[in-house]
């Protein structure tokens, strides 16, 4: 062999073992992270997936970290946790889920960082997305992780890093467009940690499947930044205000958690006028009351649903005693027509459940008594008592729909399933009656909100309540075209514009004010 070709050969041989250092983990390397959410997740289940399909297994520590010692191990890595939960399953909603979070790792090194929180969640779930996955977690369960497109992770990293520049930069972050909170050593930077555990983390719900879908993050304030849309840019975090929101819930003398769906739920400023009515109640009690109105609702989901798909254990842990829970729901329970073309036998197993019936009687597959409403609400209602704070149950509010089902006036109770040629429920009844029905057996504050809604369509009949509903023209805001619900051509005669949100707040502050037991809360408002 002549010289010019040794050389080249051992050119080639160098490229190649250069290459295979980036690639893989050195002798003697460690990868180690930790896993956060809120809080370190404590005795939480790790696993690691490699691009060769290598699947490693550990647990945290009280500390909620983790390592593994390994030689072998090719980049990309794909690391996941899951903690707490009554199932098994990151993907289904039945029973109370998980903690289950994800992290890419693009290179490694000697000693590899890898940490899971809800940052690097979201980065994973767009790059679930982008793939062709429902969310994270149909990625995961695949245990594959190949090449990846590097502009795809880049893309990902960067809406997070824009959408949370002020905030890094808050922390003491000195290099926002470097930052990666998989590989960033976290836990040396107490503002960085102190920012994490003011972010609200879920897993979106998909309507087709009824399984998880992509990453959802809020602040402590329940707002929303990112979940929207699957993918996409993100609404800024405000660092400071969630600090300072964060203190005020901790102060407060009385709080007021509103435990909903998407009629007293918080909304993303891009579809703004679009609110919940509990969005404007805190404005109603008097400012030395210091009440803090904590809106956890989440447009959507059913009573069941919102315990099972942790959008209530975000709130559960806040609760004091002496504080009050209002529960708002009742509009997707009612989600229990198996024959529904689409997503009626998801709905029947994740969001569904049965009305009391005709005599009172709770109504349920045998076996299964978390399907009844009654049962369903109950658990909020003993929840709240446990932790020392006051229930109150709501009725939920009116749909523009007259008694043959069109979008007009006179409104009339629609919260009621009955049996219909080509539908299919196991059990119909009354969902206001059933709510009623519980007020009355558990010794309850009932706002009838239903009833009040009703008689405020009434009043303001056809075409008014166009003022109050979301009918929003799209030259107020873009975000409405024709073919979006809310706009003037698909009016929404479910969910509230801001003058219909006020306008439902102030129903709720007067049945406040009309009910004797709820003298004390009454007390606190505007204008006593």
């Amino acid at each position: 062999m002549n010289t010019t070709k040794s050389l080249l050969l051992v050119s080639l041989l160098s490229s190649s073992l250069l290459l295979a250092a980036c690639q893989s983990l050195s002798s003697g390397s460690q990868i180690s992270g930790i896993a956060f959410d809120k809080k370190p997740l404590a005795n939480a289940q790790i696993t690691l997936i490699d691009s060769r399909g290598t699947q490693l297994h550990t647990l945290t520590d009280a500390e909620g970290k983790y390592s593994f010692l390994r030689t072998d191990l090719h980049a990309p890595l794909l690391v996941s946790v899951v903690s707490g939960g009554e199932a098994k399953d990151c993907s289904q909603n039945a029973k109370l889920r998980p903690i289950c979070m994800a992290a890419v790792i693009e290179k490694t090194a000697p000693k590899q960082i890898a940490n899971i929180n809800p940052l690097t969640d979201r980065i994973a779930s767009d790059i679930a997305v982008a793939q062709g996955f429902i969310g994270p977690q149909q990625w995961v369960d695949t245990a594959k992780i190949t090449a990846l497109d590097p502009a795809l992770m880049a893309q990902a990293r960067r809406e997070m890093q824009q959408g949370f520049a002020q905030a890094l930069q808050l922390a003491g972050v000195k290099n926002t467009a470097d930052f990666d909170p998989a590989t960033y050593p976290i836990q040396r930077n107490a503002q960085l940690v102190e920012m994490l555990s003011l972010l609200n983390h879920n897993r979106n719900y998909d309507n087709n499947s009824g399984q998880t879908g992509h990453t959802t993050l809020s602040d402590v304030g329940f707002r929303p930044l990112v979940g929207l849309m699957n993918t996409g840019a993100y609404e800024p975090f405000d660092f400071a205000r969630a600090r300072a929101e964060h203190k005020a819930i901790q102060s407060a003398a009385v709080r007021i958690f509103v435990v909903g769906d998407s009629t007293s739920a918080v909304y993303e400023q891009l579809r703004f006028p679009r609110m919940g009515w509990a969005q404007m109640l805190e404005r109603e009690f008097n400012t030395d009351a210091k009440v803090k109105v904590i809106v956890g609702s989440r447009a959507g989901r059913s009573s069941r649903d919102f315990y099972n798909g942790r959008w209530f254990a975000q709130m559960e842990p806040l609760i004091q005693p002496g504080d009050y829970v209002f529960i708002n729901h009742g509009h997707n329970d009612q989600s229990c027509d198996a024959a529904r073309a689409e997503r009626g036998l998801a709905d029947v197993k994740n969001l569904c459940t049965y009305p009391n019936d005709g005599e009172g009687n709770v109504q349920h597959p045998a076996g299964k008594p978390e399907l009844s409403l009654y049962n369903s609400l109950a658990r909020y209602i003993n929840i709240a008592r446990a932790r020392g704070a006051n229930p109150i149950i709501f009725t939920p509010t009116a749909r523009i729909k007259n008694a043959k089902g069109e979008q007009t006036t006179p409104v009339v109770n629609s919260h009621v399933t009955q049996h219909k040629p080509g539908s299919n429920y196991a059990f119909v009844g009354d969902y206001k009656q059933t709510i009623k029905d519980l007020a009355r057996a558990e010794n309850l504050p009932l706002i009838d909100l239903a009833s009040a809604s009703e008689a405020f369509a009434n009043q303001v009949g056809d075409p008014g309540w166009k003022s109050y509903w979301l009918v929003v023209d799209k030259s107020i805001n873009p975000y409405y075209t024709d073919t979006m619900g809310g706009s003037t051509q698909l009016p929404d005669g479910t969910h509230f514009q801001q003058k219909g949100a006020e306008a439902m707040t102030r129903l709720v502050v007067n049945a406040i004010r009309e009910q004797p037991e709820l003298g004390d809360l009454a007390r606190l408002l505007g204008g006593n």
